[in-house]
């Protein structure tokens, strides 16, 4: 399975642009988010990881996009950063195929 980055139009720009596939460009706003977080806290890794209690290299992959994180993941994050990471859920500009 292809990583969330392999899927973005322009990896090199991750997280930021836009990617075609739902699922990967959920975890781009997710990764975006966190790494929001993580900067305005000036948090280091560790730090993160010991807050979440999400190991480090986790968090590196979400961040880099080389991982598909689980919700328990994106829930601890977000609980011990303290903000919503979750994507926004009103994306009406694309549709599904089936």
């Amino acid at each position: 399975m292809r990583s969330p980055r392999e899927l973005a139009g322009n990896p090199e720009s991750w997280p930021g642009g836009t990617v075609a596939e739902p699922g990967a460009e959920a975890v781009r706003q997710i990764s975006a988010r966190l790494a929001d977080a993580i900067a305005e806290r000036e948090w280091s890794l560790r730090q993160a990881a010991a807050a979440s209690g999400v190991n480090r290299q986790a968090i590196a992959n979400l961040l880099a996009g080389a991982s598909w994180p689980d919700v328990a993941t994106v829930a601890r994050l977000g609980a011990a950063l303290g903000v919503g990471l979750w994507p926004d859920g009103n994306r009406t500009d694309r549709t599904l195929e089936h």
